[in-house]
């Protein structure tokens, strides 16, 4: 028997695998490049959806409201016409509608993108 080993016991396992067996730290380094490339897929497309514009209208295109990607608001058209002074809420209603729609399509193109890069994967805290 080797210094320090007694009767029964087997001597430690002193391979790298890290407690995986076989091929576990290479596996591990796999799952990390494949984190970080998909990590650089979720930049570029947040990036390339940052540059796009969205637009939505209300009251049969009386408002018409631009935002990009990033949730900024980029016009807002009103028709002169849907300009009441004495019935001011609804102008104002149609602007919210309008500024929700817009918003809305921004959130379902980025939903949508991201399910792509996740293969419908519901990650916390992408989104």
């Amino acid at each position: 028997m080797g210094k320090g080993m007694k009767a029964g016991k087997k001597p430690k396992n002193r391979s790298n695998s890290g407690g995986f067996g076989g091929g576990g730290n290479a596996n591990m380094q796999k799952q990390l490049a494949q984190a970080q490339a998909m990590q650089r897929e979720m930049e570029k497309m947040q990036a390339e959806l940052e540059e796009k514009e969205f637009t939505a209208t209300a009251g049969g295109g009386a408002i018409s409201v631009t935002a990009s990607g990033a949730k900024e608001i980029k016009a807002l058209s009103i028709e002169k016409d849907v300009v009441d002074p004495d019935d001011v809420e609804m102008l104002q209603d149609l602007i919210i509608a309008a500024v929700n729609e817009v918003m809305r399509q921004v959130d379902e193109a980025s939903e949508s993108e991201m399910s792509k890069l996740t293969g419908g994967l519901n990650i916390p805290g992408l989104m």
